[in-house]
């Protein structure tokens, strides 16, 4: 069983891990970690080579599309502590092709597809609960903490929607930002954020909404437990219906 280490980023781990499905003579065995350099710390650290990375997603779009959608999806989630699994995964999938992910009886496979799965539900969930306000300057402005890093397809799915306005989107807890100006779309990080003051139409249109969500609910129909699967509490921080709750 051999022992490897990787800098922590994506292009690291596919590097790490096309190395390892190339020179390890039993990858299903072998341990990969973050270097986090510790005195104790065990592996060989394999270099980021973003050519080799790219090369190994390419090949596995070819051979197993559906497990290179699946990877795309589970790095996402940014999941510490999987990477023997991602291991397992992958040579299966290389080996199998289009079927991997129907082999669920596989630890390896059933982790990493239960992983992909919870980042994609959150990601369609945040298509909808996203809560643009107008600013002042006439901009849009929506904020969110989403527990994966779904900034990148939200954003681009936002630049098909809504083409014809200036927006932002800022991830709070990952302190990074998507802008789309001038039909040009840009990922930045925001060190430190302060809230813009919103426009005079803005405050009408939310002082309006929260009178409308008021009005329309049936206190006899109410189902909290079912509200609250469909749109669980932490997502309610930033709607307009449900300021701070």
């Amino acid at each position: 069983m051999n022992s490897y280490l990787y800098d922590g980023t994506a292009e690291g781990l596919l590097s790490a891990i096309s190395f390892i499905l190339d020179t390890d003579a039993h990858p299903e065995e072998a341990v990969l970690a973050v270097r986090e350099d510790t005195l104790f710390e065990e592996g060989a650290m394999v270099p980021t080579d973003a050519e080799r990375a790219s090369e190994f997603f390419l090949r596995l779009r070819h051979d197993a599309p559906e497990a290179a959608r699946t990877l795309f999806t589970f790095l996402l989630a940014e999941k510490k502590g999987m990477e023997g699994s991602l291991v397992c995964y992958l040579m299966l999938s290389l080996q199998s092709g289009a079927d991997v992910n129907a082999f669920l009886t596989d630890p390896s496979v059933k982790d990493i597809v239960a992983t992909a799965k919870k980042t994609s539900r959150e990601l369609h969930r945040m298509k909808g609960l996203l809560r643009f306000e107008k600013l002042r300057d006439g901009a849009y402005l929506a904020r969110m903490e989403p527990e994966s890093n779904i900034l990148q397809p939200l954003a681009y799915y936002f630049s098909r929607r809504l083409k014809a306005e200036d927006w932002f989107i800022y991830d709070a807890g990952r302190r990074t930002a998507a802008r789309w100006h001038q039909r040009e779309l840009r990922f930045g990080a925001i060190e430190e954020f302060t809230n813009p003051p919103h426009s005079e139409d803005e405050m009408k249109v939310q002082a309006l909404w929260k009178v409308f969500f008021s009005s329309i609910a049936i206190a006899d129909r109410k189902d909290s437990r079912l509200q609250k699967s469909n749109m669980p509490m932490k997502y309610w921080k930033y709607l307009v219906e449900k300021p701070g709750e």
